[in-house]
């Protein structure tokens, strides 16, 4: 780390409270001169640090930057590594460099802004600056790739439980990775994996979650309008950390005892989904039906017009008019 992210780190942590000059030179192993340069050097960053004769340094604000320590001073996992970033291609895809080069499970990525965010079937994510949160989880599970839903509805019911006590608004999942408030879509769950040809189990999975805070400027694009929303009107940067620790905290809450689906009775209460006319998607092809419910391997069952049911493992559904 260098001596401004130590610095940050504990001015952070320190809830604010002051912390004296000396002991951040000591803990950066510093002159007092070089905290006082990295101190500045953060006020031009947009960090407003009060400065005190003999009394230290107090963060007053972060400026809404999203830092590895705001959301560490909110976080309850141990053992999580975060980075942190203003801006990035794809967190899901800066992740995976990190899983290639051996980074070990628990590794985080954050983001303000996406410029290439991705949801499932290679779709864009829309991921503007100053309205979300973008991040992706490493993972190393014992899990073959079939198993791997299981990570998706597991972090569903994470997000969902986090965007409540972060927010306090009532959430649903729509099958099998979307997160909704009132209707609208407010998070999204794209899974990744590597595969290990020799056991047929995954070398590992990446994580990605991305959220809806506040609008876009001006409002959601007209193709996307009618399906996205927002948690909040304004102020994505002062939600922003404390969501994605909860997130965390909630998706390793449930982690160590995925095969055991221990969450299954809650995803299947928040399925937004159950009793309702939807398309099920092949292709270009889209086949009217109604959905009946989740069962107990997270799949969707649906009924067809001609009366044949089917329970979906993988695909897409969209809501179609009554």
């Amino acid at each position: 780390m260098t001596t401004k992210e130590i610095i940050l780190d504990m001015l952070t942590l320190s809830r604010g409270k002051p912390v004296s000059g000396a002991a951040m030179a000591e803990k950066a192993g510093v002159s007092r001169a070089a905290v006082w340069k990295a101190v500045c050097a953060l006020r031009e960053d947009g960090f407003a640090i009060d400065a005190v004769t003999r009394g230290g340094y107090t963060l007053r604000s972060d400026g809404g930057r999203l830092t590895a320590a705001g959301i560490s001073a909110c976080l309850e996992t141990e053992g999580i590594r975060l980075t942190a970033l203003e801006s990035v291609d794809s967190t899901n895809t800066y992740l995976r460099a990190l899983a290639e080069n051996g980074a070990p499970e628990k590794t985080v990525v954050a983001a303000a802004e996406q410029t290439a965010g991705r949801g499932r079937s290679g779709k864009r994510f829309l991921s503007p600056a100053g309205t979300g949160l973008y991040m992706s989880i490493l993972l190393r599970p014992k899990l073959t790739m079939a198993d791997s839903l299981l990570i998706t509805t597991a972090a569903a019911v994470a997000a969902a439980r986090a965007i409540e006590t972060v927010t306090g608004r009532g959430t649903q999942i729509k099958w099998v990775n979307d997160v909704y408030v009132d209707g609208k879509k407010v998070c999204g769950i794209l899974t990744e994996g590597a595969l290990d040809l020799e056991s047929g189990g995954l070398r590992y999975a990446i994580l990605g979650i991305g959220v809806n805070i506040c609008a876009p400027a001006g409002g959601f694009a007209p193709e996307i309008r009618d399906i996205a929303g927002a948690l909040l009107p304004d102020g994505a940067a002062e939600c922003r950390a404390p969501l994605a620790a909860a997130m965390i905290d909630n998706f390793f809450a449930l982690y160590p005892r995925l095969a055991e689906k221990t969450f299954f009775d809650e995803y299947a209460s928040r399925s937004l989904l159950d009793g309702k006319p939807i398309e099920v998607l092949r292709g270009n092809t889209r086949i009217p039906a109604t959905a009946l419910g989740i069962d107990r391997d997270f799949r969707l069952r649906v009924v067809y017009a001609d009366g044949e049911e089917e329970a979906l493992a993988a695909g897409e559904v969209s809501t179609r008019p009554l």
